[in-house]
């Protein structure tokens, strides 16, 4: 084998990435804040665009005086709640707003400070009183004293160490407690919670029915009695499609009236144009450019998004005339193959937009739904699976409720080969016990 140094002409072909190409995958993929953030960030790079963000409609049209007048008076005299600002309470307000009137000196409200800053959303306590009276420096008399005003305080169960804890706290406020739910719950609440009914029933010497009963009163307790304290600001999201059905038909329209426009400033730009300087021109040519291959872009943006969003119309039309439930498994190499794109531009298409349909906006990755061989040629999506087996479970008898097994064979006269393992699998993404935990003792 020779080796030399030498020089070859050799002819190859490769995809360049140039900044434009980038540019524009980047604004295939933007949702409809992104691109917003994008354009906006744009126009501080290029003193020739300016961003035209669509006024705000006006809530009612303009009338005149007089008839204003009259329908306001025919209102509702409750509307003005609608008005008003959310100030949604705390867990922590409220308990402090309860203690507001009880005499504490200067250390016990240290501790109770730091008592309330380590209770969690739930009403936990997430701290020991011997950790409490090591950080505060105080005796754990003390810290136990204020642990205990926090305890006596409503809601009932706050303050608690554990669930456990939690339900017995509860039981101390309760009348007409039955004998055996506190026995229970203190003396074999884990074997309780595993729905070892039959061990428990043979401890405590009484009847299976017996403990059904305590379960039942049980069930009334309140597992997280700070949860409705707990407020978290609702995100909201742009769709960017919109699906309307009219008779037999379905119409898809892009949203594009609440999406910025990028406009060139013409008269600013033809105002520069008239100076000599070399340099100027060659950057009012690059922004020029900059902005046509900007507005290229966008519209290109567009048309995809609307053609991918037409494409998954088609082929879910049984979800948009029957509902969720009639959701087919479909993939994005499908929708490319037909469209003659590439799948990553349908990736990319679907991510982070949304589609108002009449059963709620959902995201474009929703119609992509796995699918499922059958027994014969049909074929059913992990949505359809679901809900087919929490349909079973519904229907189910609660003395003798289906096992894992007996679904999957119900699956497969339906003509979906669901093997056992898939139906636990989907069992514990829709929160359904097992059938031991759902069988009831009437």
């Amino acid at each position: 084998m020779h080796l030399k140094p030498g020089l070859w002409q050799q002819q190859t072909m490769k995809l360049a990435m140039t900044q434009e190409l980038t540019q524009a995958i980047a604004l295939l993929q933007y949702s409809a804040q992104e691109l917003t953030e994008f354009l906006e960030a744009k126009t501080m790079e290029n003193p020739f665009i300016q961003l035209e963000v669509s006024e705000m409609k006006a809530l009612q049209p303009k009338e005149k005086a007089g008839v204003r007048k009259g329908r306001l008076e025919k209102k509702d005299d409750k509307n003005w709640v609608e008005h008003l600002a959310d100030h949604s309470q705390t867990l922590t307000d409220y308990l402090r707003m309860q203690l507001s009137l009880v005499p504490l000196n200067n250390e016990q409200k240290r501790i109770l400070d730091f008592l309330l800053y380590n209770m969690d959303e739930n009403g936990y306590m997430s701290i020991t009183v011997e950790e409490t009276a090591g950080m505060c420096g105080c005796r754990e008399e003390t810290a136990a004293e204020v642990l205990q005003l926090i305890r006596e305080l409503e809601p009932a169960g706050v303050g608690a160490e554990n669930l456990q804890d939690c339900l017995l706290l509860q039981l101390e406020r309760m009348e007409g407690v039955p004998p055996l739910v506190p026995v229970i719950i203190q003396d074999y609440f884990i074997v309780f919670a595993e729905k070892n009914w039959r061990l428990v029933a043979k401890k405590l010497g009484v009847d299976v029915k017996a403990i059904q009963e305590a379960a039942d009163f049980i069930q009334k307790l309140n597992p997280k009695p700070g949860a409705r304290f707990h407020y978290e600001q609702p995100t909201y999201v742009r769709p960017d499609l919109t699906v309307v059905l009219k008779n037999d038909s379905i119409e898809v329209h892009l949203l594009e009236d609440e999406m910025p426009k990028i406009v060139f400033q013409k008269d600013y730009f033809e105002e520069l144009a008239s100076h000599k300087d070399e340099q100027l021109k060659e950057f009012m040519k690059d922004k020029h450019k900059d902005y046509l291959w900007l507005l290229k872009s966008l519209e290109q943006r567009k048309r995809t998004i609307q053609r991918v969003g037409l494409k998954i119309v088609e082929k879910q039309k049984d979800f948009f005339f029957y509902g969720p439930s009639r959701l087919q498994p479909l993939t994005m190499k499908e929708i490319a193959d037909e469209l003659e794109i590439h799948e990553s531009t349908v990736s990319r298409a679907v991510r982070g937009k949304y589609m108002q349909t009449p059963y709620g906006t959902y995201e474009l990755k929703t119609f992509f739904p796995a699918g499922l061989s059958g027994g014969t040629e049909e074929t059913a999506s992990a949505a359809q699976v679901k809900s087919k087996i929490t349909e079973l479970v519904n229907g189910e008898s609660k003395t003798k409720p289906l096992s894992d097994q007996e679904i999957s064979n119900l699956l497969k006269e339906e003509g979906w080969q669901v093997s056992r393992r898939t139906v636990a699998k989907y069992r514990d993404q829709l929160f359904i016990p097992s059938s031991s935990k759902r069988k009831r003792y009437d």
